[in-house]
C-alpha cells in the first residue's frame, strides 16, 4: 500500500485539494448570500447569523471525532461516505423553503465536513513520506484551503446574480461527484497502525468542550461578553477541555496525545494557525457584509472584491511553507 500510495502521490493530494477546497469554501459561499436570504426566507438577523454558524459548530465540534474515527476505521472510507453525506445534506439545503430547514441543513454539512477535513491532513501525511515534499504537499494543501475562504464569495455572488439562494449549496454536488470518483480511484485505503479501542470519554469531553467554547465565542456579542449565560458557557468549557486533558493523559492510546503540546514550537504553530483562521473567517465574514450593506454592491460586485485577498493567499501560502 505504501508504494502504491508514493506512486501516486501528487495525484493524491489533487484530490484531496478538492475535497478540501468543498469543506472550506462552504464556511464563506454563504457569506454574501444573506440578504437575499433574508428577503426570501424573511430571516431575522439572529436566524442569517446561525446560517453561517450552524456549518461552523458542527464543523468545530466534530473535528477530534472526525480524525479518530478516520485513523480506527479507514481514511478513505470514511472521507468518502462523508464526502457521499455531504452531498444529500447540500441538496437538503438547497430546496430548503423555511429557515429551520436550512439551518438543520447546514449544521449536517458542517458535521460531515468535520469527518472529511482530518482524513485529508491524514491521507496526506501517509501519502509523502520524504520531508522536503510533505512540506511542498502540505504547503499546496494549505494554499487551496487559503484561497477557498476567499473564492467562496466570489462564487456565491456569481451564483445568487443569476440563479436562486439555492444554487450555492447545488454546485457542491459535481464537486462532491468529482471527489468521490477520485478518491475511489486514486486515494489507497490506511488506517492507524496502531489497533486501539475508541477512545469514548475523550471523544465526549473534547467534542464538548469545543462545541461549548465556540457556541460562548458566536453568541458573546449578542447575549453581551458578561452575560451569565455566557460566562457559564466559557467556564463549562474550560472544565470540559480541562477534564479532556486529564482523561487523555492517563489513556494508553489517547484521542489526542495532549503531550504534545509540551512541544513549543509545536504549540506555537498551533496557536498562530488557529488564531490566522480566526482572524480569516471573521474578516469574510464583515468585509462581504460592509461590501453588501454599506458600500451597496451587488452580490457579485462584493465577492469580486475578495478577489485580491484570494489571490495572494494562494502564493504566499506555499512560499510561506518554503521558506519555514
Amino acid at each position: 500500500m505504501a508504494a502504491s500510495a508514493h506512486d501516486r502521490r501528487w495525484r493524491i493530494l489533487a484530490v484531496l485539494c478538492v475535497a478540501v477546497f468543498l469543506v472550506v469554501v462552504d464556511n464563506t459561499i454563504v457569506n454574501v448570500a444573506l440578504p437575499t436570504l433574508a428577503r426570501d426566507l424573511h430571516a431575522s438577523n439572529s436566524a442569517l447569523q446561525w446560517i453561517v454558524d450552524g456549518y461552523s459548530l458542527p464543523f468545530a465540534g466534530l473535528l477530534l471525532a472526525g480524525g479518530g474515527m478516520s485513523d480506527r476505521l479507514g481514511r478513505k472510507r470514511v472521507m468518502t461516505g462523508a464526502l457521499v453525506a455531504f452531498g444529500v445534506f447540500s441538496l437538503f439545503a438547497a430546496y430548503s423553503h423555511s429557515v429551520t430547514t436550512l439551518l438543520s441543513a447546514r449544521a449536517l454539512m458542517g458535521g460531515a465536513a468535520a469527518f472529511i477535513f482530518p482524513a485529508t491532513l491524514s491521507l496526506l501525511t501517509v501519502s509523502f513520506e520524504d520531508p522536503s515534499e510533505r512540506a511542498t504537499a502540505f504547503g499546496i494543501w494549505g494554499a487551496v484551503a487559503g484561497a477557498a475562504i476567499a473564492v467562496g464569495p466570489i462564487v456565491g455572488g456569481a451564483l445568487i446574480t443569476h440563479f436562486w439562494f439555492g444554487s450555492i449549496f447545488l454546485v457542491n454536488i459535481p464537486i462532491v461527484l468529482l471527489a468521490v470518483v477520485a478518491t475511489t480511484l486514486v486515494v489507497p485505503e490506511s488506517r492507524s497502525a496502531l489497533l486501539r479501542r475508541l477512545d469514548v470519554g475523550g471523544l465526549f469531553f473534547g467534542t464538548s468542550g469545543v462545541t461549548t467554547l465556540v457556541l460562548a465565542i458566536i453568541e458573546g456579542p449578542s447575549w453581551g461578553w458578561r452575560a451569565p449565560t455566557t460566562l457559564a458557557l466559557f467556564g463549562s468549557s474550560l472544565i470540559l477541555l480541562v477534564a479532556f486533558a486529564t482523561y487523555e493523559l492517563r489513556r494508553d492510546g489517547p484521542l489526542l496525545d495532549v503531550r504534545v503540546f509540551r512541544n513549543g514550537s509545536f504549540s506555537a504553530g498551533s496557536g498562530a494557525i488557529a488564531t490566522s483562521y480566526f482572524c480569516l473567517f471573521g474578516f469574510i465574514f464583515l468585509i462581504t457584509q460592509y461590501f453588501r450593506l454599506v458600500r451597496g454592491y451587488s452580490a457579485l460586485s462584493a465577492g469580486v472584491h475578495t478577489l485580491p485577498f484570494a489571490i495572494v493567499t494562494a502564493i504566499m501560502t506555499p512560499l510561506g511553507a518554503l521558506l519555514a
